[in-house]
């Protein structure tokens, strides 16, 4: 496998902070550590900047999407079984099941500063975002959406952004008062690959893994590309923005698009560059 490179770009070359794992998803930094997900290794993780990993087995479950509530209880969606977990530093509960109401399976996450889950049921066509309130009320508070993938709330709390994968584009929803999704609107379009995770900045940018497209670009608001991360032979699937300063970002990669395929493999690794803009919003 190729190492990562930059290209069109000043970042350094990132380097590898922890790898063998089977499918990394949705990673949030949090209290020092980035937690993420290994999806089909049914399984949370944790690593520090020093490398040093621990683990959060999850058996019969394929996590994905991961997000902090204020108590600080980490909420995980389990992809096929269309639950969302919480785990509270000892155990792990189920909390809400969304089968009756998503047309899929469940995918990323984002949870806003009152402990609300917004969750995408990952579609091709037609996907919805689910908000969970935290008293276990479920709605669809947006639909008609072509594979929602990452999500990332701005740094003013007022817009939520989506990657639509299928639709190649990011798109914006402004945040009401009751936490609904309304005013929908393009953040970019034509993307380079079919955007995966996102995390966004304090100039409003969004780093964007384009999964196909071996690359991790940021975009801005129009759909511009200011800078780009080439990963040669891998998949970008997703990355955050954490560490001092809020500026190292993390960027996970796997030697395959489909996590199905990669079943009892162990290529998925994360890497690290610094970045000129520091992270912002929620995650």
């Amino acid at each position: 496998m190729t190492s990562p490179e930059i290209a069109e770009s000043g970042l350094s070359a990132p380097t590898l902070l922890a790898g063998g794992f089977c499918f990394g998803e949705g990673p949030r930094w949090f209290e020092g550590l980035l937690w993420f997900s290994d999806m089909f290794g049914e399984a949370v993780h944790t690593v520090d900047l020093s490398g040093s990993t621990t683990t959060l087995a999850l058996p019969g479950h394929a996590p994905s999407g991961l997000g902090f509530r204020p108590d600080g209880s980490l909420l995980i969606t389990s992809v096929e079984r269309r639950q969302v977990l919480r785990y509270d530093g000892d155990a792990v509960t189920v909390i809400a099941d969304l089968r009756d109401m998503v047309p899929a399976n469940l995918g990323d996450m984002v949870v806003d500063d009152a402990g609300r889950a917004y969750i995408g049921s990952q579609q091709r066509e037609n996907g919805v975002i689910v908000r969970l309130d935290t008293d276990g009320t479920a709605t669809v508070v947006a639909d008609g959406l072509d594979f929602p993938n990452g999500m990332a709330i701005t740094e003013d709390r007022a817009t939520l952004i989506v990657a639509e994968s299928t639709g190649r584009r990011l798109t914006a929803f402004t945040i009401d008062g009751d936490g609904g999704l309304g005013d929908r609107r393009a953040f970019a379009e034509g993307l380079d690959g079919p955007p995966d995770g996102i995390a966004v900045d304090a100039e409003g940018g969004v780093w964007t893994a384009m999964t196909l497209a071996h690359q991790f670009e940021r975009v801005v608001d129009g759909g511009a590309v200011t800078d780009r991360i080439d990963i040669g032979d891998r998949m970008a699937i997703a990355c955050a923005l954490g560490g001092p300063e809020r500026r190292m970002l993390f960027l996970v990669s796997a030697t395959d698009a489909y996590p199905e395929r990669l079943i009892g493999t162990k290529g998925s690794r994360v890497d690290t560059t610094i970045v000129d803009v520091p992270g912002a919003g929620l995650p």
